[in-house]
């Protein structure tokens, strides 16, 4: 089919069809047989079927419910516009290539069938249709009424006509040719045979070329110099005319502090009001100004730089879309009321059913993450800075740091063996100290008769008087749940591990026997069997806040007191491998969520930051870093934001911890 059949084909039928294939692979006896008695009764059944047509379209009314919105919108949906109530009109299933192709076997009358995209029906092409579509492919008329030939009807009026059209012959001049113009043509091969007239001849291109060259006018810039101008010097403007506005003249105070300035900080000039050309007195610096432009231009030296024009969306990474990374939290679905001063700390329990908040107000709070019901509150009169539930199911404990002690705490929950264990483990008889020497000098184990748990107390002795440490900085429990690790800024260097610097928190390695100090500056990886010195992660931070690792264990990422987050890949390098400034103000915790490909940052500016961070098994291949959501919610108090984040261990879901003491869980 040409081009010029198919344009008319698209102006008559409307619909998006595919008549080319329809024409191919149609019945070609129903084309061809009976071709003569086709012609003589066109005209009679083409009437019968423009009848019939204009019925049924007064009858039937349009299908189409979307009016003039793209088709388009509706790609990703499962509907098709609305019906007269309102309720959405679901699209009808499309038959894969295999059933039309099955169909099209058993169906002899399937290749007159067309998908009406715009209606989202089958459309069976009648014969009248067909007749006008092949009339239009031999280059007729559509319709068989039409007479291309039919007889000429001179529209002009003559009677009566004062002007009236010239009936002259044509002149001799406009069927021969002219003279002049030929030898015009004989001047110009004359001057060209003589040279007179030259053509621009094309330049020819070089056979060899520089490989490493810079550009083609290297060859040229080596047989001369090239000049580059020297820069222009600044215009004099309304500060150096001989009468300035009172604006641009300085008062004397401002003089004065002229002086206090450095030398260089200082104005040049001090504009000044004269009355006439007259009064204006010699320009004092006129030499030494004159000098140091020749010097300007004698000695410092110019370079001429080439400018790359580079489009800036070109240099932009290609990330996926958001609607391809889902799920992740972005809609604040519950929160937690109940304590009365800022949330510093929260930890959700293995199974995800309850999570425990650690209060400036002095409460250690359970709740119960689907309905927000508060299960249990301890009072224990002081801040407490940080908790961590027992990660083994079977040992439902709560470790809470309240100042330089650590509070090892029964939640009750589980069956009647489950507390028979954990009773006998929080059970010590009388106070004791650890059986080795250097641990009993700042570490000892107190049960505490009134909260029923185990107190841990760090304390420093010096020479016979203990004196207590700052504060813990840091809880981690061991993934088996028999190790628990704890910072103090305060504690010496009691343990193997020698830190250059203060601790600010640890972590362990989710599968293998390593352990993660952070410092201010660095992150340190130790080995615990060994007890040495693995690697030494450089952060490039001001001050380290804190660390998550990744459930892999070979990724880590690192938060700081700049609102900058560094995610380093242990097997690349030991320095980041990206740096996202992803706040304004300080990082207080960054968490990776157990399963999804997720991690997530919480700031004192109230916002925390949900990151797509998928790590590949192909070492080949560097991990792809998306930023999805930024939650808001909470309201800053005494300059402080959202204090903690925890991922939920089954959903992705985010806790927040707000120092307007509230606790937000952000659903997908």
């Amino acid at each position: 089919m040409s081009h010029q059949e198919s344009q008319k084909l698209d102006n008559v039928n409307p619909l998006e069809t595919r008549v080319e294939d329809v024409i191919e692979r149609g019945d070609n006896d129903f084309l061809d047989d009976n071709h003569d008695q086709d012609e003589h009764s066109e005209s009679s059944q083409s009437h019968q079927a423009v009848d019939e047509s204009d019925s049924s379209e007064d009858e039937v009314a349009p299908r189409n419910t979307i009016g003039d919105v793209p088709l388009e919108w509706y790609k990703d949906e499962k509907h098709i516009g609305y019906d007269i109530a309102g309720r959405k009109i679901t699209k009808k299933e499309r038959q894969d290539k295999l059933d039309s192709f099955l169909a099209s076997a058993d169906d002899s009358k399937n290749w007159r069938k067309i998908y009406d995209e715009y209606n989202d029906e089958e459309v069976e092409l009648t014969k009248e249709e067909i007749k006008h579509i092949r009339r239009l492919l031999k280059g007729k008329a559509p319709h068989a009424e039409f007479d291309p030939y039919a007889p000429y009807v001179d529209w002009f009026k003559w009677d009566d006509a004062k002007h009236p059209l010239s009936n002259a012959p044509e002149p001799k001049r406009r069927f021969i040719p002219s003279k002049w113009e030929s030898k015009k043509v004989v001047e110009y091969v004359r001057a060209i045979r003589k040279g007179l007239i030259k053509f621009d001849q094309p330049k020819e291109e070089p056979r060899f070329y520089r490989l490493w060259g810079d550009d083609s006018s290297s060859a040229d810039r080596t047989k001369h110099l090239a000049y580059i101008p020297p820069p222009k010097p600044k215009l004099p403007g309304h500060e150096e005319s001989y009468n300035p506005s009172l604006e641009y003249i300085p008062t004397q105070e401002e003089i004065n502090s002229y002086q206090l300035m450095y030398e260089e900080d200082r104005p040049k000039f001090i504009p000044k009001k004269f009355t006439s050309f007259r009064s204006i007195p010699a320009y004092e610096n006129a030499i030494k100004d004159s000098f140091e432009r020749c010097l300007d231009l004698y000695l410092c030296p110019r370079v001429r730089k080439k400018r790359i024009n580079i489009d800036p969306e070109s240099l932009k990474p290609k990330l996926p879309s958001r609607k391809d990374l889902r799920p992740y939290p972005s809609t604040c679905y519950l929160e937690y009321r109940g304590h009365e001063g800022a949330v510093l700390s929260i930890s959700v329990e293995p199974s995800g059913q309850w999570i425990a908040s650690g209060s400036k107000d002095g409460t250690v709070r359970i709740w119960e993450v689907e309905t927000g019901r508060c299960l249990r509150v301890w009072e224990i009169g002081e801040a407490v800075q940080l908790v961590a539930w027992n990660p083994l199911p079977e040992l439902p404990v709560l470790a809470a740091s309240v100042g330089a002690d650590v509070l090892i705490l029964n939640t009750g929950f589980g069956n009647e063996e489950e507390q028979k264990r954990v009773k006998e483990l929080l059970h010590i008889g009388t106070p004791t100290s650890d059986d080795s020497d250097d641990m009993s000098s700042f570490l000892s184990w107190i049960q505490d008769e009134k909260y029923d748990c185990i107190r841990l107390r760090h304390y420093r002795v010096l020479g016979s008087v203990p004196s207590s440490l700052g504060t813990v900085s840091s809880i981690e429990w061991h993934r088996k749940g028999d190790y628990l690790s704890t910072l103090s800024k305060r504690l010496t260097q009691r343990f193997p591990f020698k830190l250059h610097g203060l601790p600010v928190s640890s972590v362990f390695h989710p599968t293998r026997s390593i352990f993660f100090v952070a410092t201010k500056k660095n992150v340190r990886v130790y080995d615990l069997l060994k007890q040495k010195l693995i690697k030494k992660l450089e952060t490039q931070l001001r001050e380290v806040s804190s660390i998550a690792v990744h459930p892999a264990g070979d990724n880590l990422i690192v938060g700081s007191k700049e609102g900058k987050l560094c995610w380093f890949d242990m097997d690349l390098s030991s320095k980041p491998y990206k740096t996202l400034k992803c706040h304004p103000k300080d990082i207080t915790k960054v968490a990776f969520h157990r399963s999804y490909p997720l991690f997530a940052s919480c700031s004192d500016d109230c916002t925390a930051c949900i990151f797509h961070g998928m790590v590949y098994a192909d070492l080949n291949q560097n991990p792809l870093i998306v930023p999805l959501e930024i939650l808001r919610g909470h309201t800053s108090y005494d300059g402080r934001g959202v204090m903690d984040c925890k991922f939920h261990p089954r959903q992705p879901w985010l806790f927040t911890a707000g120092a307007d003491s509230s606790i937000k869980l952000y659903c997908h």
